[in-house]
């Protein structure tokens, strides 16, 4: 992984190089250089490491997915403040199954960081909300699932709503 300055650094170097290309008659470098500066570009806001953590993540390989989140030695200045966001996301979806301490703490700040898939705030603010109700916390509980509610827009979400709501009579 590489900082996110030196991709900017290497960015502006490529578009240094193929503005020379242009100058010198070699229309074609300098057009492969311009779609190539698109990489590094993307790399910056999307850290590669986190792509690749979701991929795993999507196999429900979660030992591979945290080896991933592992390599990000320093997350505050290594990433944006979206990407310090889906990382604590994905680090507490990966808490989530052994401590709820730790991962209530990962939720709030992926929320903080903000989120930038209104999905994957709503599955956020859905764990927070198991969270508050396995705390005996009904009020704030209900606030998450009627925030989570609002935020799934696709209804995927909708089966674990209805299961929670059920769960909050009870309380």
């Amino acid at each position: 992984m590489y900082n996110k300055n030196i991709k900017l650094v290497f960015s502006a170097i490529l578009v240094i190089t193929a503005i020379w290309q242009f100058t010198e008659g070699e229309i074609g470098n300098g057009i492969f250089l311009v779609l190539l500066t698109i990489f590094p570009i993307f790399l910056y806001f999307k850290n590669e490491l986190i792509l690749l953590a979701f991929f795993r993540l999507r196999k429900q390989d979660f030992p591979g997915a945290q080896k991933w989140l592992n390599k990000i030695k320093n997350p505050e200045t290594a990433l944006v403040k979206k990407q310090q966001g889906y990382y604590n996301y994905l680090n507490g979806l990966m808490v989530s199954q052994t401590n709820l301490n730790q991962a209530e703490k990962f939720f709030r700040k992926a929320i903080e960081l903000g989120l930038s898939m209104d999905m994957d705030l709503a599955v956020a603010k859905l764990n927070l909300a198991g969270i508050a109700m396995s705390r005996r916390r009904k009020i704030e509980a209900t606030t998450l699932l009627n925030e989570t509610i609002k935020l799934d827009k696709q209804k995927m979400l909708k089966d674990q709503i209805a299961m929670m709501k059920q769960q909050l009579k009870k309380i």
